[in-house]
This record gives structure tokens, C-alpha cells and sequence, in this order.
């Protein structure tokens, strides 16, 4: 079976809205300006989830893999943070071009970066699946230890909201 993971962009709008339920959202705001909130697109259980990517940073090589966190090659090419993983519909974000053309040297390589995190991922597709799957039972299950459950949102809370929010905007 091939996976193919997706790459996509949430509306801030719609993490806004999830905001105002569960202060666990990330934020993709950063000052004045709208940094990319961008991450893996895959399914747990009926419902399509959202897992935000991070960029490469020197921390990530000395942190260790945890249930709610995964190193993208040993850290080298960023990380998945499972404990900000939202609920979206389709019309909650957007697929990202990774094969644009005329961008400035600076884009090329965080559209590189995208590239290579997304091969990585979909190599390690059964690794990532089960993470985010077991969390998000541990979790809705009540037998997450307490210090990783404080960090994650509140996944079945924000399935309700994402429901919600389809129908305030029909």
C-alpha cells in the first residue's frame, strides 16, 4: 500500500475559532504577520487530523522521541508536534505547492525542506500513524500521564467545535 501523505496550510480564522475552546491550539500568528501553520493531513479513526510540522532547530537533535512528539530524521529535517494535531474539514485549509516556480532563493529551500520532510514522513508512515493513534486514545481514554496531557488539545472537544464551525458556515 502507498501512502501519500498531504501537506497543507490551516485557515487561521478556523485556529482562531478552536482557540477560544482549548488554549492548546497553536497559534499561526506571529506579530503582525501570518507565519505558514503548516503540517501533515492523515485520518484517525472518521475523523481527518492535522499534525503541525517544525522547522530543523538545534534542540530537535537532542530531544527524544516521545509519544507526542516525533524527530523527522533524527531531528536534521524539523519534527511533528502530535500534541497541537487538530481536527479539520476540507474547507479548513489548503493544499501546499511544493513544485512552484520563480520564488526567491529563501522559499526554494523551505519548499526543499517541505519536500524532504514529506518523503521522510510518508516512508515512516506506520510509525507516524500509530503515534498520533495511541495518544489520541491515551488521551480520550483518560490514561495519558498528566505532564504529556497538559501540552496536548483536547481532541474530542475539538472534533464537537470543528463540527460546529462547518455548520456556522453553511
Amino acid at each position: 500500500m502507498i501512502i501519500n501523505l498531504k501537506i497543507v496550510r490551516v485557515n487561521s480564522d478556523y485556529c482562531d475559532y478552536l482557540r477560544k475552546f482549548d488554549n492548546k491550539v497553536a497559534y499561526n500568528k506571529h506579530e503582525k504577520e501570518l507565519r505558514p501553520f503548516i503540517g501533515i493531513l492523515f485520518k484517525i479513526e472518521n475523523c481527518e487530523y492535522f499534525a503541525p510540522l517544525a522547522s530543523p532547530k538545534e534542540k530537535h537533535i537532542k530531544m527524544k522521541n516521545k509519544i507526542d512528539f516525533l524527530k523527522i530524521k533524527g531531528g536534521e529535517l524539523g519534527a511533528v508536534n502530535f500534541n497541537n494535531m487538530i481536527p479539520v474539514k476540507e474547507h479548513n485549509y489548503c493544499l501546499v505547492d511544493l513544485n512552484k516556480t520563480n520564488i526567491s532563493i529563501q522559499e526554494q529551500k523551505y519548499q526543499q525542506l517541505l519536500k524532504q520532510q514529506l518523503q521522510w514522513l510518508n516512508e515512516h508512515y506506520n510509525q507516524l500513524k500509530n503515534k498520533s493513534f495511541r495518544l489520541y486514545q491515551l488521551y480520550n481514554s483518560g490514561r495519558l500521564p498528566e505532564n504529556i496531557k497538559e501540552r496536548c488539545c483536547n481532541f474530542k472537544l475539538l472534533e464537537e467545535k470543528c463540527l460546529e464551525y462547518k455548520k456556522q458556515i453553511y
